[in-house]
């Protein structure tokens, strides 16, 4: 059986074909764990969840900020951006299968193999977060996402504020600083503070900031983390951080890296296909 993690697939289905093809993946053996922002700004989100719907439990899927921007459209709580590509599934025939089985998918998923322990989010992580007070705050969201409290939710998801974790955060606000979190963080400062204006590269923090996962004394240290989101910062490996958006949307790579028992996570196996835009590189969401 093979295991991999998959980059921000962003409505690209034939790439993701492409993709599944080189590393001949089979759901009837083999695990793919896709990290976030599966629709929007790419032309086939609906065939790309339709998809990942058919392979059942073989697709581990994350919720990314494209995706819940879809499912907040499609709540009647947010405006459509100019450059989404939602219509496909807003317009679709199965609308209700598809947006219900998205509303079911996670914001944060662990895997323990023989070599290491992985925690797996869309963008990022609070350095005071341990990876199992990471994976019960995700459980907090995802049982509102999954539940009638949704569209209350979905109305008061958006925001900047708080820009911090506090344990004593209640309702909204604590709800809030973890969907950022998991789904908006590139720079944070050493105790934590969010940054949310600078999309560039990690060589481009403000003052006072740096990428997430360098923030000294970060309470993930002990597992490995798998995350996508930064197409700006595309494809690194590190021995205790792997990240996999490599732009396809944007004419860069669609990336999986193969987690399998047996791997020399040393020199992980990377597997990419090369994609053409399916939008102009700008700014993004």
């Amino acid at each position: 059986m093979a295991m991999y993690l998959i980059g921000d697939v962003q409505g690209c289905d034939t790439p993701l074909q492409r993709l599944l093809d080189a590393i001949a993946f089979s759901p009837s053996r083999d695990t793919i764990f896709l990290l976030g922002d599966l629709v929007n700004r790419g032309p086939q989100s609906d065939a790309v969840l339709r998809r990942l719907m058919a392979y059942g439990s073989s697709a581990r899927c994350l919720l990314g900020n494209h995706d819940l921007h879809l499912l907040a459209v499609a709540h009647g709580v947010r405006k459509p951006h100019r450059n989404d590509t939602l219509d496909c599934i807003l317009q679709a025939p199965d609308r209700a299968v598809l947006l219900g089985w998205l509303q079911q998918q996670h914001l944060a998923l662990e895997l323990v193999t023989p070599q290491t322990r992985w925690l797996m989010v869309h963008a990022g992580v609070l350095p005071q977060w341990t990876a199992t007070q990471t994976l019960t705050l995700a459980a907090e969201v995802e049982a509102l996402l999954r539940g009638p409290q949704a569209l209350d939710f979905f109305q008061q998801m958006y925001g900047n504020t708080p820009d911090r974790w506090n344990e004593d955060l209640l309702g909204m606000d604590r709800l809030r600083v973890v969907v950022n979190a998991l789904t908006r963080l590139r720079f944070c400062s050493a105790d934590g503070v969010m940054e949310f204006e600078t999309k560039e590269g990690a060589g481009t923090a403000p003052a006072g900031y740096m990428p997430w996962f360098d923030a000294p004394g970060r309470q993930t240290q002990d597992c490995t983390l798998a995350f996508g989101h930064w197409s700006t910062l595309g494809w690194l490996g590190r021995s205790d951080v792997f990240s996999l958006d490599s732009g396809c949307v944007w004419g860069g790579c669609l990336t999986a890296l193969e987690i399998s028992a047996g791997t020399n996570m040393a020199a992980p196996q990377r597997h990419e296909v090369h994609c053409e835009a399916a939008q102009t590189p700008g700014k993004d969401v």
